[in-house]
């Protein structure tokens, strides 16, 4: 059975809905008119019921995984939301070139909007900075907001750090397309922001960059 929770504090709403047998992070996040739905794992219909009144405005995913993408295509058949992936991880997530050897299938799903590092998504009043961290992947991204629009405008920053970092550790490398020294330059990038911004993993606890500034990135992105 899914479980799901609300994160607090941040400059948007957020909900999590955690689905499917490696207990993924599905996020919905809205502005109060506009929603985006993160990494749609499985059970879409699960997601929409948590997603409830709110319409889908934007689908995002972080990498091209199954267990981050494999509700994708049917989401996007029923609320006909645009799927944004980066260019690189588009390629496998659309079927253009095959899954990896190693990883597992998916049903692959048309990419609507394709993006690259430094692009900044406009969805609703959220201005999401992409920024691309190879490492788990070859085409791996994170999405940054600053607290200027939404419904807390003083709330904290959001990073949605998919399969990146996580609380206390980071993201495979031994996967195709992984790399220990693209990891560890993508932290690297992903230190510099401000300490009190959220991190969204694809799995396990919400934390802050402060936080993994003392536990990830003093190990890894030196």
């Amino acid at each position: 059975m899914a479980r799901a929770y609300s994160i607090e504090g941040a400059c948007v709403d957020i909900d999590v809905v955690i689905l499917g047998a490696l207990e993924n992070n599905d996020y919905i996040i809205s502005d109060g008119q506009t929603t985006l739905v993160v990494d749609p794992t499985c059970e879409p219909q699960t997601i929409l019921a948590a997603v409830g009144e709110r319409s889908v405005d934007a689908i995002v995913l972080t990498h091209a995984h199954f267990d981050h993408c494999g509700a994708a295509r049917e989401l996007r058949q029923l609320t006909e939301a645009p799927v944004i992936a980066s260019a690189i991880d588009a390629q496998i997530i659309s079927g253009e070139k095959p899954i990896p050897a190693d990883g597992r299938p998916f049903d692959t799903c048309e990419v609507d909007v394709r993006v690259s590092d430094g692009d900044v998504i406009e969805i609703g009043t959220m201005p999401w900075k992409v920024l691309l961290t190879p490492g788990h992947s070859k085409g791996s991204m994170c999405l940054y907001l600053v607290p200027q629009f939404g419904n807390h405008p003083e709330g904290a920053p959001v990073l949605i750090s998919g399969d990146t970092l996580f609380e206390g550790t980071i993201g495979r490398t031994d996967f195709s397309g992984g790399s220990v020294e693209e990891m560890r330059a993508s932290l690297k990038h992903l230190a510099v922001l401000p300490d009190e911004t959220c991190v969204l993993p694809g799995h396990g606890n919400p934390t802050t960059i402060g936080a993994e500034r003392r536990r990830v990135f003093a190990t890894y992105a030196r």
